[in-house]
């Protein structure tokens, strides 16, 4: 298990970006898979973004990719989600998650972080 805590969300306007940060305690860092996921009212949990132990291998939702960046720094133990060009559809909170085997959206994701809200506005 590994305790993680997401930061950085906030409330931008259409084509703004943010950086979200979540930041990993309890085990060693490095040995994890991350995961960034985001759920709306109403609507089901969706992946994001993966990235590997060593950040070699990035995995993005159709949705995203070309707008979001995933990244990891195992010496801070945080991993990144780099957004830009926000669009409205974006709205959600962001949790990011840990996993010992791939970070896909079929990955088996077994810490959650308690979230952070992004609210991009028209």
């Amino acid at each position: 298990q590994v305790q993680l805590v997401e930061s950085g969300g906030g409330l931008v306007q259409t084509g703004g970006s943010l950086r979200l940060s979540c930041t990993a305690s309890g085990r060693t860092f490095s040995s994890y898979a991350m995961g960034w996921f985001r759920q709306a009212p109403g609507k089901e949990r969706e992946f994001v973004a993966g990235i590997n132990w060593s950040g070699a291998m990035k995995y993005y939702a159709d949705s995203v990719k070309g707008r979001f960046t995933i990244s990891r720094d195992n010496a801070k133990n945080t991993v990144y989600l780099q957004m830009f060009s926000l669009k409205p559809e974006d709205t959600a909170v962001y949790y990011c998650a840990a996993t010992v085997g791939i970070a896909t959206a079929q990955g088996n994701f077994g810490s959650w972080g308690q979230g952070t809200q992004v609210t991009v506005s028209t």
